[in-house]
């Protein structure tokens, strides 16, 4: 189905229950419980906080899947967008999507690897420990969880599932890269071996698809190689592994657009999988999908005078959870000549005097609780989701 189908179509099958960035996993697990009886639940095993881990299986194909997102705690776009992908698998008028998939795919699906870190909104789990740099120590259980159902089920595909920061580009243009992905290097050298390639080629075809939605927002991770991430851990091992990493769109902060994207980009793969087109794509096209540059700002105030001077003003925000609700604190990141960034909301001070929390002499790191031009205060507060 095309692309832009499928996005007028959205609303039909979003799980709308489940939404925001921070999200309650008893309502996942709920969600869960209450898929059809083809939808094999399992306890995999427990976090080390003692909480259920669960995968989700179905089909009965030779194609074989495996998802996990959520492996870093507060990166949940991936996991509403898997949601909608199973709720779209369920509601499926036509039936040929999930005919094609239960006949031709098993998959096999970890929603939230990192319960804890979910909980508490962090990246780490409950040891502080960054699951992704865990991949050769296997030192925690959720790290250990995973290479299990890994071993076990011996998958040909996998799709590993992360959120990036607002910061990143699509390659030198401004533009946010919305959806960025990676075929991860096997080896040091960096080669494209046969597994290594079907991942790219899956890449190109899915980056394809995207385009004709979100035209210039797919951008590309650099294929550095790191035997303690997952990703290349697993390429190593001879499973054709992508990275996925749902990034920012036009002042969706708490990413309920970004979860369509995400969705498009796994059916269509899923699509690619099992018609196996993909090998049809020339694997050159992967390169010319633009690396992601660091280059964007939440909010560059420009030409504001600070100190006498007229100078730009860089402002980013931190995400801070209290009281169960995710707060964005805008945070000062540095006064100068931002003319090389973009910014996702560009504010013109006219030449005005700019104060922060009330004073005209600030250090770069502060947390804004107001800020004015010319003592006119203005807001730069997002909700609070």
């Amino acid at each position: 189905m095309e692309a832009q189908q499928l996005l007028n179509n959205y609303s039909a099958f979003k799980v709308e229950e489940i939404k925001g960035r921070y999200l309650s996993y008893e309502m996942i697990v709920d969600y869960l419980k209450n898929l059809p009886a083809y939808f094999n639940l399992k306890i995999e095993g427990t976090s080390v906080l003692s909480e259920n881990i669960y995968s989700i299986e179905f089909g009965n194909g030779p194609k074989k899947i495996l998802m996990w997102s959520q492996m870093h705690g507060n990166e949940s776009t991936t996991t509403k967008a898997v949601l909608d992908l199973l709720e779209y698998i369920v509601t499926d008028q036509n039936d040929d999507f999930k005919n094609s998939v239960l006949e031709f795919c098993t998959i096999k699906i970890i929603l939230v690897l990192n319960p804890d870190g979910l909980k508490n909104y962090t990246r780490v789990n409950a040891k502080e420990v960054d699951l992704n740099r865990d991949s050769s120590n296997q030192t925690q259980p959720e790290s250990q969880l995973l290479r299990k159902v890994f071993d076990e089920f011996q998958p040909e595909y996998a799709f590993n599932l992360h959120d990036q920061r607002t910061i990143f580009s699509a390659g030198k243009q401004n533009k946010p890269a919305t959806v960025s992905f990676l075929a991860p290097a096997y080896n040091e050298a960096r080669e494209v071996n046969k597994v290594r390639k079907k991942a790219m080629q899956i890449i190109i075809a899915m980056n394809n698809y995207l385009q004709t939605v979100i035209p210039g927002q797919v951008g590309r991770y650099d294929d550095s190689f790191n035997i303690n991430c997952v990703g290349d851990y697993f390429q190593n091992r001879g499973a054709s592994t992508i990275l996925f990493e749902a990034g920012h769109f036009a002042n969706d902060y708490d990413r309920e657009e970004t979860r369509k994207y995400i969705f498009l980009s796994l059916y269509y793969g899923l699509v690619e999988i099992i018609t196996s087109d993909y090998k049809n794509q020339n694997i050159s096209d992967y390169d010319k999908i633009p690396e992601n540059e660091k280059l964007f700002y939440d909010i560059i105030i420009k030409n504001a005078e600070v100190n006498g001077v007229i100078k730009d003003v860089a402002i980013q925000y931190e995400e801070n959870l209290r009281s169960n609700r995710l707060h964005w604190i805008p945070k000062l990141q540095g006064v100068g000549d931002f003319e090389e960034f973009f910014a996702h909301n560009t504010v013109n001070a006219k030449n005005k005097i700019l104060r922060i929390n009330g004073v005209k002499n600030f250090e770069n790191e502060t947390y804004i609780e107001e800020i004015s031009l010319n003592n006119e205060i203005f807001s730069i507060k997002l909700t609070n989701s």
